[in-house]
């Protein structure tokens, strides 16, 4: 115990030495970005960045081959160009030869080394190394050679070889799974790895004390320049602190301890927001509220295998009877009075705002119309929802609140739903198992292109993704040529199409698309969001 003592005043004392440091420093990259991470941090393996709260952090200490430029484009990250063979199964990337990982006592002289191809084909075996156990590891499943797929041709050239032509392949590249890492340094400290990471990213590690704060520091040797030729970033570190409470959160943003807010939790929002999604006047010219579309989809899903025994003779395998419920409820209504206008109603398909194929003029969805769904109740059996047995909602409990709404909307119609507040974890293991017959998901991009989603609704897919089980031959066949088309526009096309198919057979209830929401305080600059919601931090400056 004692031990264990030491190690956290050593923390502790790390930790406030390179604040008050940093504070002290008045040069141009300002002092340290503050945000706190409510759930905690798992890791800082990028290996299992399979979630959020991991994935911001680990976006900080690595780099990629290729990253997003915006929203929509694709520029080199770790490597400056890239070719692809005719046949579409080869990528030849041209590495930068300026870039190095951190400093770590495992190099020579405790300096760190220049990164290589070599270390790009050890980072991508690694994470389909069954050893290793990465969640990750399914990002190249049935794409890339098992046999000879990664490979370093020479120091600056890495070879990407795959069994079939798969155009999505640089969306899924930019994924932090794929960052890069020095094989001494994880062979060093083995599953231990997680809380000694050494990346080539615009920071790197300090110090970690579990549910107190994580800090890092700016990477002096960092290789992005702006366009003035300053070296990136301008911040000095970050400091990210592990307060379980929201309210808490909320008070020490207001009291400018903290840089920003990630969303606005429920218990807060009135306070923040008006209806329409603007600031009160109390808070305007004292924070900054920025909002972006996020390539999050949330929905009700239907369970629609008929060879399931729930559902052989469940209602919910009647087409109509689906499409009667999409019809049923008032999406904007919803928006404006649960969501203060930040989201938007998912009236086309089950792509969101903000992918590049998204075009809500040739994918229709479904809208506010009681006559049309009453009709189509009709045409399922079911006269003003006579005959109709109940049907149960399973949701978790911070959704509660818009699945009793929602269900309100759906007897009014004529259709008896009950909800049935489960944990995310029971949902899951039901949703898995094909035991849930209608249930609340979200779906959010892993990467910006559509097959992220329609993936979802490949039958060759197990639950996760295809937690719904459809299964449409004609549907499956747009998805399998769509991956295949190396033309983005003709691509998109397919996209569509696939997504109007799904849309009509209405094996899921679209509700919104959501938006990155932001609470940002009026001395940072630089803080863009994007639809991934990714932290991005190179070029943030906080002034005073």
């Amino acid at each position: 115990m004692l031990h264990l003592n030491k190690y956290y005043q050593l923390s502790i004392l790390t930790i406030s030495f390179f604040i008050v440091a940093c504070h002290n420093k008045r040069d141009s990259g300002g002092n340290i970005f503050r945000y706190n991470e409510s759930t905690g941090i798992a890791s800082l393996d990028p290996a299992f960045s399979k979630n959020q709260s991991t994935i911001w952090p680990v976006h900080q200490l690595y780099n990629t081959l290729v990253e997003n430029d915006g929203d929509t484009k694709t520029k080199g990250s770790l490597a400056t160009s890239w070719e692809i063979s005719a046949d579409g199964l080869n990528y030849i990337f041209h590495l930068r030869t300026d870039v190095f990982f951190h400093d770590n006592e495992v190099f020579p002289g405790g300096k760190g080394r220049k990164m290589n191809a070599a270390d790009v084909e050890y980072s991508f075996k690694r994470i389909i190394d069954k050893q290793v156990a990465s969640p990750g590891a399914w990002v190249f499943n049935n794409v890339v050679d098992t046999v000879d797929g990664f490979k370093a041709l020479d120091d600056s050239t890495f070879r990407l070889r795959l069994i079939r032509p798969y155009a999505p392949i640089l969306q899924v590249l930019k994924m932090k799974y794929c960052s890069v890492v020095p094989k001494e340094v994880v062979e060093k400290y083995g599953n231990d790895f997680r809380r000694h990471p050494c990346g080539t990213g615009p920071f790197q590690f300090v110090a970690w004390e579990e549910g107190l704060a994580l800090i890092l520091k700016r990477n002096e040797n960092y290789f992005e320049k702006d366009a003035d030729g300053n070296r990136l970033p301008y911040l000095n570190g970050i400091k990210i602190t592990f307060n379980e409470s929201k309210a808490t959160e909320f008070l020490l943003f207001r009291q400018k301890q903290l840089d920003f807010l990630n969303d606005i939790d429920a218990s807060f929002k009135d306070e923040i927001l008006t209806l329409k999604g603007a600031l009160r006047n109390d808070w305007k010219e004292k924070i900054v509220l920025q909002t972006h579309p996020y390539l999050n989809t949330e929905y009700f899903g239907f369970l629609v295998d008929s060879s399931n025994a729930l559902i052989k003779n469940s209602p919910l395998k009647i087409l109509k009877l689906r499409q009667a419920m999409n019809y049923a409820i008032d999406r904007r209504k919803m928006i404006l009075y649960l969501r203060n206008s930040l989201s938007s109603p998912a009236e086309s398909g089950f792509v969101p705002q903000g992918m590049p194929s998204y075009d809500s003029s040739q994918v229709k969805g479904y809208y506010y119309d009681p006559a049309k769904s009453k009709q189509l109740l009709a045409e399922a059996g079911f006269p003003d929802g006579r005959g109709l047995p109940s049907i149960k909602l399973y949701t978790i409990p911070i959704y509660a609140e818009i699945g009793n709404y929602l269900a309100k909307q759906f007897e009014e119609a004529g259709i008896p739903v009950t909800v049935e507040v489960v944990l995310r974890s029971f949902l899951f293991e039901l949703t898995s198992n094909s035991r849930a017959p209608f249930f609340r998901g979200s779906w959010i991009a892993d990467y910006g292109d559509a097959v992220n989603y329609l993936s979802c609704f490949y039958s060759k897919n197990p639950a996760p993704p295809n937690y719904t089980r459809y299964n449409n031959p004609a549907f499956d066949r747009i998805f399998e040529k769509a991956i295949a088309e190396t033309n983005d526009s003709l691509r998109y096309i397919l996209y569509r199409q696939a997504d109007q198919l799904l849309i009509k057979d209405a094996p899921v209830i679209t509700l919104w698309y959501d938006r990155v929401i932001r609470l940002v305080q009026i001395n940072v600059s630089g803080f863009e969001p994007n639809n991934l919601n990714w932290l991005e931090l190179r070029k943030t400056r906080k002034i005073g």
